[in-house]
């Protein structure tokens, strides 16, 4: 084989796992399978697709090995191939942020709509923690939880809130955090906490971004 036809050969399969990733649906599940393994029916459930457009989406992310799947009793549950699936989807999300205007506007007004709550870093969120000053609140579906939150995270999904806002502490910071930065479900659950005399802020990420840094987890 000669230099160009290499070339040619290994940009094409390049090419074939760049292509898997344009499409606003797949990359909405990607950023859902970051969360945990799931089936065909809870990214149904969490998305505007259908069942057949959902499992098209994962056979082409499937067919691009960027996603795995086992059987689990009747059900087949898919998973991103490693974690480098997601690192590549930040980091594609990380310059769309930096590069995009329109992205950068999207943003703006979304942050606005929500009152411009604070928001915390992972690296400050751990100095928190340590410290004992913040109270770690995951809002995600318990689903989610369970397959993987931030150690010492305490579980009240964003639809159950206001019926267990007496079981937090009014003397403590509580920060929420949900599937990262394009979920709103913490800053939903921010909002919610100020509302009712809480302080509370949002981790400007989400458990995927923890985890890829290498911060403790627990399942």
């Amino acid at each position: 084989m000669n230099v160009r036809d290499f070339k040619n050969k290994i940009y094409a399969e390049l090419a074939g796992i760049t292509k898997a990733l344009a499409n606003p649906h797949r990359l909405e599940i990607i950023e859902l399978l970051a969360q945990g393994p799931c089936p065909v029916e809870y990214i149904v459930d969490n998305t505007s697709l259908t069942v057949a457009n959902a499992s098209q989406h994962l056979q082409t992310l499937k067919s691009a090995r960027l996603v795995t799947s086992k059987r689990r009793g009747k059900y087949s549950y898919y998973s991103l191939a490693s974690i480098k699936v997601f690192e590549v989807w930040n980091a594609m999300r990380d310059l769309g942020f930096s590069q995009n205007a329109e992205i950068e506007k999207l943003l703006k007004e979304f942050r606005e709509s929500h009152h411009n709550l604070e928001s915390v870093t992972c690296s400050q969120l751990l100095e928190r923690i340590q410290q004992g000053k913040s109270l770690l609140l995951d809002v995600r579906p318990r689903k989610e939880y369970k397959s993987g939150h931030i150690a010492s995270a305490l579980s009240i999904p964003q639809d159950e809130l206001i019926e267990k806002l007496k079981e937090l502490p009014r003397n403590k910071e509580i920060v929420a955090y949900c599937r990262g930065p394009l979920c709103a479900m913490a800053d939903n659950a921010v909002e919610m906490l100020i509302n009712h005399g809480y302080k509370a802020v949002r981790l400007e990420s989400g458990f995927p971004e923890w985890k890829s840094k290498g911060l403790p987890v627990e399942q």
